[in-house]
């Protein structure tokens, strides 16, 4: 039986982490329902790019997985009440790390990167995977519409 429970808690694992490599918040890559979409372009000039932290994608799978390990763990707890507020006790933590080990493990390096537009009344600020390389003083293009916005050199 438990090693069923393993085997069930490590195939939820694995299939939590594929599902969290499936989507990317690249410039350079583009989703199914983005396809043939208009955008709207518009020209500048990089002002400035810097560093900064994307969080991980929080995914139900894995936050279930911690539940169920924390919950296995806690049931350990004592005898009769005592295992079955040791459970639930083990399950509310177990969740709550899977969930932040997520945020933390799962981030990327991405970069904000700050833009004048050619209009000069505007400057814009879009943060995206760092894997398109941008300088300050570098021409782009700006591709906004649909709350896929990106930057991508000229």
């Amino acid at each position: 039986m438990k090693t069923l429970i393993r085997s069930a808690v490590l195939g939820t694992l694995v299939l939590g982490t594929l599902a969290g490599c499936a989507s990317s918040d690249s410039a350079a890559v583009y989703s199914k329902s983005q396809m043939r979409q208009a955008q709207n372009v518009d020209f500048g000039t990089v002002v400035s790019v810097q560093p900064v932290r994307m969080e991980g994608r929080n995914n139900e799978l894995l936050t279930m997985g911690g539940a169920a390990l924390g919950g296995l763990a806690g049931s350990n707890v004592g005898r009769g009440t005592g295992a079955i507020a040791g459970s639930v006790a083990g399950a509310m933590i177990g969740g709550l790390g899977a969930q932040a080990a997520q945020r933390n493990i799962g981030g990327k390096t991405a970069l904000e990167v700050t833009v004048r537009l050619d209009n000069g009344s505007r400057m814009i600020s879009i943060v995206q995977e760092a894997d398109v390389p941008l300088a300050p003083g570098q021409r782009v293009r700006v591709l906004t519409g649909g709350g896929n916005d990106r930057v991508v050199p000229m």
